[in-house]
């Protein structure tokens, strides 16, 4: 029988770029921003991909979308993830990037199920039609030069609309340097359980590049688990890693044991530890926004995700989600026992919201045909210019 440390692959290369450890950040709109990346790379190792970033409003040069592209200077790769739904636009926001080098990685987002994105014709719903998602793709590759572009999508809009293993060949042959996919589909939102056997059938098409697998990575030994069970080149983590940058450092630990080979232990801060790390993040968010106020708030909605399982009342759960300053913070933080030990399984598991299955929102007569008209067109390229991602 084989045994999962067999089936540790080997180094990732994602065109001339090395990943010596198999694994993704998966962008996440409010999460992935310079700071959680700055912070899960403390952990562990990988590529941390920046939030989604729509293709108009680079173009556009928008505040936040140069704020969102900026990388701190310890980011060596720096890698940026674009929403499109417009050939042109997608490779003008691609080119910007390159000409003034600002990425060393571009993928694109193809796997949004949230409706502002789909209902657009967007995320999730564009490789329905098949000769705009090839057009798009092949746009981006080639303003992109010598910097690989990559894609993520999801096995399609629903059970009835598959469209993963015809976007798969369309991609392989625009010349992308690798496809991820999450194996869901748009109207599954993130319910239910990933469907791993359409990362294997995706694996058994794509011959040229490597496939990685998204979807259900709780923890490393569900990594080793789907690149065992798929055969895929490596792993795309998400909601996953929400509250615990510490995963980066197992999964590190996983796929490139010691010398020894013995499995390494996983980590299992205390509450002390998972203070430290919340406090680092709300110190890193403070220097991203440039703002602690700013900071503050927008580190009240990972409370849930890092205390999870550990015995933080709910009165102090309620402070820390409406914190104000990094002082109020401190003494916050300072009223926990650090000592506490590791919760065990009600750390661990699916955090995030799942939702629940829904039929996808889309275009009208979206679904009519997989070719694009002309009016399905015009509405495509006007939508673009609101829709800040998902």
């Amino acid at each position: 029988m084989t045994s999962v440390t067999d089936t540790r692959p080997a180094p990732l290369k994602i065109g001339p770029l090395t990943l010596d450890v198999p694994v993704v950040l998966a962008p996440m709109a409010g999460i992935t921003n310079t700071a959680f990346r700055r912070l899960c790379r403390e952990f562990g190792a990988g590529l941390y991909v920046s939030e989604m970033i729509t293709s108009r409003a680079l173009v556009e040069r928008t505040t936040e979308s140069m704020r969102l592209i900026n990388h701190h200077e310890s980011e060596k790769t720096r890698s940026i993830q674009l929403y499109g739904v417009d050939p042109k636009t997608v490779a003008d926001a691609v080119t910007l990037l390159v000409a003034e080098d600002r990425a060393d990685h571009i993928d694109l987002n193809f796997g949004c199920p949230v409706p502002k994105v789909t209902r657009k014709g967007g995320g999730a719903a564009l490789p329905w039609k098949l000769g705009l998602f090839r057009q798009i793709v092949e746009a981006a590759v080639a303003a992109a030069g010598p910097v690989p572009v990559t894609v993520k999508m999801r096995k399609g809009i629903d059970s009835d609309h598959l469209t993963y293993l015809e976007a798969g060949r369309a991609a392989e042959g625009a010349g992308v340097a690798a496809i991820a996919l999450h194996a869901r589909t748009a109207a599954e939102f993130y319910s239910g359980q990933a469907d791993w056997s359409a990362i294997t059938n995706l694996k058994n098409t794509i011959t040229s590049v490597p496939v990685l697998g998204n979807g259900d990575i709780w923890s490393a030994a569900d990594a080793l688990r789907m690149v065992a069970e798929t055969g895929c080149d490596g792993v795309v983590v998400g909601r996953g890693c929400l509250g615990r940058p510490w995963l980066f450092g197992d999964l590190a630990a996983a796929f490139r044991p010691d010398a020894s080979g013995a499995p390494a232990a996983k980590i299992e801060p205390t509450l002390g530890q998972v203070a430290d790390a919340f406090r680092r993040h709300a110190e890193l968010l403070t220097e991203f926004f440039e703002s602690e106020e700013r900071a503050c708030r927008d580190i009240r909605k990972h409370v849930a995700w890092y205390f999870k399982g550990y015995p933080v009342g709910g009165d102090l759960r309620a402070s820390l989600a409406s914190v104000v300053s990094l002082a109020q913070l401190d003494d916050l933080l300072g009223t926990l026992d650090g000592d506490q030990e590791y919760p065990g399984v009600g750390a661990e598991g699916p955090r995030g919201r799942a939702g629940t299955p829904k039929k996808t929102s889309l275009p009208e007569h979206w679904l009519d045909s997989q070719e694009l008209v002309s009016a399905e067109r015009v509405n495509l390229t006007e939508g673009e210019g609101d829709t800040s991602g998902g």
